[in-house]
């Protein structure tokens, strides 16, 4: 939502040749190939570990959907962070972009062709944003305009990337249950400090990780410990959006939850975890690589005992002793009001997938590689690699990955496909691929949630991904949150460690008013309105 810097005069021309010389030049106009059929560039932002785009089997279906040649540039994410904006000053993009540009960036600069008046041309994409209309939403403005497409790899996906995990093995080791309320986890927790649950006779156990704070917010970091919130049924959307600035929904109103009774009850809550040292006292400063190398510690013996994180894989090689668990109830809480993060589209829809160049020559090339991006089985190869070489066909709704796409890491440390991150198009609910390990890890992670995600209404009680304010109004929401973070987050993480929130949480509360809290809370209902209502 933040407003964008563009680099201007002869800093955008400087910075543009360095584009330019990154991503091949552009097309020129009516360009055709040496056979005289069209020319169209296709620039394509990626990991660095991806292959050659030519080389990738879905690639060469495009060439063939279009009759044309395709002149493929491929940019690194690292690299595109410093060539976007002068990309964008300079007025001059690729014939189609995939990967790069969100609908942000075409609202404040007019280089894209509005697309949805070509969806007879591209029937895939038509199909696509009317059976998945929250996809449409996420990238129309309220016109109902369209300038970047997004993309859906699948209800394998949906649900939050954000998962609470424990550790079974020193559970069963201690005949103890998972816990259900925040007083039963306190009490595992206690056992897991004090009765040497990983065996090795040492007490290095850590019985709760949590991860270093951001100071510009909640969410930045992921998997910071105001998850809990979900404990007391306030409904995080901690994968992106405005809830990593304290915004939330209940019930259609909008508030931020810093001014909450249910904040100041989690933060008392995590500063007796630390006071007791079922938390460690240096969680909230310690370098994201620590807290990393603890959950995985030495692939042998367990150190941690419960976190937040994304699937059990992201404890390495002691994975199988973890799994997830529900949100613990907090004090007062009914199991049937106890809620989990929302952002299960987020995981599953991107909204930056493919822009094309306004008024581009060769435009019925371009729209016939649009739509050849979105046919079900070429956004699957985008995703995972060819078939039958990395993906095998079981039938029409069920794919295989094959040895091949995990040998092929191993041959060259390259990946064979470009993965979730960048890949454009839609796959249909049904279709379904099987043996992606880290796909499998994260369902069985997710599929925990199931009843709590019950317990709440995605548009009634989070605020969607597709609510977008303008740029005047995003402009002056991230000015108060760079003001009201800067105060905040010191102050919260002092509380953690050392308490007194019960003492100052009204002048806390009254000081982000100040800063311009409830400017916000009036922004977000009044675009949430426009968006929902």
């Amino acid at each position: 939502m933040n407003s964008r810097k563009i680099i201007t005069g002869m800093a955008a021309s400087a910075a543009l040749a360095t584009v330019l010389a990154g991503c091949g030049g552009t097309t020129q106009a009516g360009a055709t190939d040496k056979n005289g059929k069209p020319l169209v560039e296709v620039m394509v932002v990626t990991r660095s570990e991806v292959r050659s785009l030519k080389d990738l089997a879905w690639t060469k279906k495009l060439t063939a959907a279009c009759d044309c040649t395709i002149k493929w540039s491929q940019v690194g994410g690292t690299a595109w962070t410093q060539q976007k904006n002068p990309m964008l000053a300079s007025g001059s993009v690729p014939d189609i972009s995939i990967a790069a540009f969100d609908p942000s960036d075409a609202d404040q600069m007019p280089q894209f062709e509005e697309l949805t008046q070509h969806l007879d041309q591209m029937p895939n994409v038509k199909e696509f944003l009317e059976t998945k209309p929250n996809a449409k939403k996420l990238v129309a403005n309220p016109e109902g305009k369209v300038y970047v497409l997004p993309s859906d790899r699948g209800e394998q996906y949906y649900g939050s990337g954000q998962h609470m995990l424990i550790n079974k093995t020193w559970l069963d080791k201690l005949g103890l249950q998972i816990p259900k309320t925040w007083d039963e986890l306190e009490k595992v927790l206690e056992a897991f400090k004090t009765q040497d649950p990983n065996g090795n006779g040492k007490a290095d156990e850590i019985p709760m990780n949590i991860v270093k704070f951001d100071a510009s917010g909640f969410g930045p970091s992921w998997y910071n410990p105001f998850l809990f919130l979900n404990s007391l049924g306030i409904v995080t959307h901690f994968n992106s959006g405005a809830s990593q600035q304290g915004i939330y929904v209940k019930d259609g109103k909008v508030g931020n939850f810093m001014a909450i009774d249910e904040f100041k009850q989690v933060v008392k809550y995590l500063h007796e975890l630390m006071s007791k040292g079922l938390i460690p006292s240096d969680a909230i400063t310690k370098a994201s690589e620590k807290y990393t190398a603890e959950l995985k510690s030495d692939g042998k013996t367990a150190q941690v005992g419960v976190a937040f994180a994304y699937a059990a894989t992201d404890f390495g090689d002691l994975g199988d002793q973890y799994v997830a668990m529900p949100a613990p109830a907090g004090p007062g809480m009914s199991a049937d009001e106890v809620t989990w993060d929302g952002s299960v589209e987020t995981t599953m829809f991107a909204n930056n997938r493919v822009a094309v160049k306004k008024d581009a020559p060769n435009m019925e090339a371009i729209l016939k590689i649009v739509n050849a991006l979105y046919d079900p089985e070429t956004t699957l190869e985008q995703i995972y690699g060819a078939v039958p070489e990395y993906m095998t066909k079981e039938s029409d709704t069920k794919y295989k990955l094959t040895d091949a796409y995990y040998d092929s890491w191993n041959d060259d440390g390259k990946s064979p496909s470009l993965g979730g991150e960048s890949a454009a198009g839609w796959v249909p609910d049904g279709i379904t691929v099987d043996n992606v390990n880290f796909l499998e890890s994260f369902r069985k992670a997710d599929d925990v949630y199931a009843e709590q995600y019950k317990h709440f209404d995605l548009t009634k009680d989070v605020l969607p991904d597709y609510v977008r304010p303008d740029e005047t109004d995003s402009t002056t929401i991230s000015n108060n949150d760079t003001q009201m973070f800067d105060y905040a987050m010191p102050v919260i993480s002092r509380w953690i460690v050392s308490g007194g929130v019960d003492g100052e949480f009204s002048d806390f509360v009254a000081k982000l008013k100040q800063l311009g809290m409830d400017d916000n809370v009036t922004l977000w209902q009044k675009w949430y309105d426009k968006y929902t209502k």
